[in-house]
């Protein structure tokens, strides 16, 4: 059961029906976490721009998937995990790379695995990153620019991660296949 309202356009306070009427054009449909998020049109509005600003980053796709999976996985959320899966379907990111993110096994791209494993350290030590971490994940190609990227997706991911486990938001039903939670993992 939702605790949170989940808004339609109708439903919506005047300044999230604008945002959800994109929503609407842009895919079809209005995703439940943002008509959760429509509750209050300032994490509605902060939310979609961290999003864009994140896709806009110096990441390709494989790389936001990763970015966005470890985080989803390590906040345990049910339905960020399945709707990722679904969008890196959609953006054409290899399904063993899902997978690997799904059921927290190593990837088999070095690179990758070095951006999966630098997210987890910033996300599980809240930052406090060292030297030695650093320097691992610079050894790999990447450098300041995507320490602080990874921030900006986990600034986004925080927001949606958070919301949905005090809304429990129902997963769309486009996602649905995708199901996912911790306990059924295969790490």
């Amino acid at each position: 059961m939702t605790t949170l309202k989940i808004h339609n356009i109708e439903t919506a306070p005047e300044g999230s029906k604008a945002s959800l009427e994109n929503s609407q054009k842009t895919y079809g449909m209005i995703p439940g976490l943002h008509g959760v998020l429509a509750g209050a049109p300032g994490i509605l509005e902060a939310y979609k721009t961290i999003h864009q600003l994140f896709v806009d980053s110096s990441f390709n796709n494989d790389e936001l998937t990763v970015v966005w999976q470890t985080i989803n996985v390590e906040h345990e959320c049910h339905y960020c995990v399945p709707a990722h899966t679904g969008i890196a379907k959609m953006m054409k990111v290899d399904d063993a790379i899902s997978e690997a993110l799904r059921n927290e096994t190593p990837l088999e791209s070095p690179k990758l695995e070095a951006l999966r494993t630098f997210t987890l350290k910033i996300v599980r030590n809240r930052g406090h990153v060292t030297q030695e971490d650093l320097n691992a994940f610079y050894a790999v190609g990447y450098n300041e620019t995507q320490v602080l990227e990874i921030i900006l997706g986990l600034s986004q991911k925080t927001i949606s991660n958070y919301v949905n486990h005090i809304a429990n938001t129902p997963v769309d039903a486009g996602f649905k296949k995708f199901a996912w939670s911790k306990e059924n993992t295969k790490a």
